[in-house]
């Protein structure tokens, strides 16, 4: 018997409250790495009406201006307008930074001193930042091996953004708010239920001024300069059967910091897999790359990701936890749902022989504390809004798939020495 089922995610804009506090956070972070690659951040940002707090602990031999660099990053998302009660020339922004607690960095200190280029002696010795256990996830349901609900979501947010940015549509605002709902059967997904957008706008559209007849332009609009090529090359797509419902309530006037409050880390679901793998409960922005939050989840992702392009399983869920100053995970799990072409626990072997898991290894693989630096100064404020995963348009360490040939061929050896 065939089981039929809906399952959503949803996006946010970069101008969403919590987006602009995780950008912020990730800005922050990236001036400190690109000075000093050792630098220690946990940056946390609270935004709402005309005001932004900058507080958490801060370590680090460099010297920025986070004033400035918040004011920036507001003005770069497109705060840029008083009348929209926050402005990146008009907002206060206060600043409240403590030092890492020496609790906490006795269990890195040796990290910041041997990390790169250290040997595997010297890696088993350096431990995990803080405890914690975190997830990674692919599935085989687009190219960039993501589920389709978040993916969906995530185009169209970023399209919406695009399309304000570029002025195609004037009267859209920084603030808003995707959601897709996706009909699947079992475990495929074969159509789209619904498919919600909410934005900011402003009260009139040039000389149309009737609340529903704006709304009626902006529906139509999104439809056409939104949904439609965002759906070019997906092979699901929008029936006549599809909801298309465009700010429900009827008018998103009021918007951003002013409209609500924000806070770093209070996406975490927007930021990896739309609610379709669980999830450890660690935010990512503002935290340097020994806080196994952060590191810990991208090589999670990087192995999952690995076996699913492999063709070793057709989903697959990688789940690691650390205790605070010890180098080695102490769990590992691998679960491909079923849909494994060899066991889990061979899986599982593959993983603990084939992929760096311990907190500075992981740092040394991609190359973590050095991006910013490599990349113009910046480089986690780009992954800190439309997802941290799956990401076409950046070149991310973790979504490289560089180890599924080898995966494939020690997965081939394991079957033989099975069967003989």
């Amino acid at each position: 018997m065939s089981r039929r089922y809906l399952f959503t995610s949803e996006s946010v804009t970069e101008g969403h409250p919590d987006k602009i506090c995780d950008q912020i956070s990730d800005t922050i972070l990236d001036a400190l790495l690109t000075q000093d690659p050792y630098s220690r951040v946990a940056a946390e940002v609270v935004v709402n009406t005309g005001l932004v707090l900058i507080t958490g602990e801060i370590t680090s031999a460099a010297t920025v201006n986070y004033v400035d660099l918040a004011r920036q990053k507001i003005a770069d998302i497109g705060y840029v307008d008083a009348d929209n009660g926050f402005s990146a020339d008009s907002c206060s922004i206060l600043v409240a930074l403590d030092a890492q607690s020496p609790d906490i960095a006795q269990g890195v200190d040796k990290a910041h001193e041997s990390r790169e280029q250290a040997s595997d002696e010297e890696l088993d010795a350096i431990g995990a930042g803080d405890q914690g256990l975190m997830f990674g996830f692919a599935c085989n349901e687009t190219p960039e091996l993501m589920p389709l609900p978040i993916s969906l979501a995530h185009r169209i947010s970023r399209r919406l953004t695009a399309i304000r940015k570029a002025g195609t549509l004037d009267y859209l605002r920084p603030d808003g708010k995707t959601q897709v709902t996706v009909h699947y059967e079992d475990g495929k997904p074969v159509g789209i239920d619904t498919i919600l957008i909410s934005t900011q706008h402003t009260a009139t559209i040039g000389d149309v001024t009737d609340e529903a007849a704006v709304q009626a332009t902006i529906r139509q609009d999104l439809w056409e300069h939104v949904v439609q090529p965002v759906f070019g090359d997906i092979s699901v797509k929008p029936d006549d059967r599809t909801r298309f419902l465009v700010n429900p309530t009827g008018k998103f006037v009021i918007g951003g910091p002013q409209g609500d409050s924000g806070l770093t880390g209070r996406k975490i679901i927007v930021d990896t897999y739309g609610g379709y793998s669980r999830h450890g409960g660690g935010a990512f922005s503002g935290k340097d790359p020994t806080k196994v939050d952060r590191s810990a989840a991208y090589a999670a992702r990087y192995a999952a990701k690995n076996i699913v392009a492999a063709g070793l399983a057709e989903k697959c869920e990688v789940q690691l936890s650390y205790a605070i100053g010890v180098a080695r995970p102490v769990s590992l799990m691998v679960d491909t749902f079923g849909t494994g072409t060899i066991d889990d626990d061979h899986l599982l072997t593959l993983v603990q022989q084939h992929f760096e898991l311990r907190p500075a290894g992981i740092i040394q693989a991609f190359n973590l504390s050095r991006l910013p630096a490599e990349r113009g100064g910046r480089f986690y404020q780009d992954v800190a809004a439309y997802g941290h995963f799956g990401r076409t348009d950046l070149s991310l360490p973790w979504e490289q798939t560089d180890k599924a040939a080898f995966l494939k061929e020690e997965a081939d050896k394991l079957l033989a020495g099975a069967l003989n």
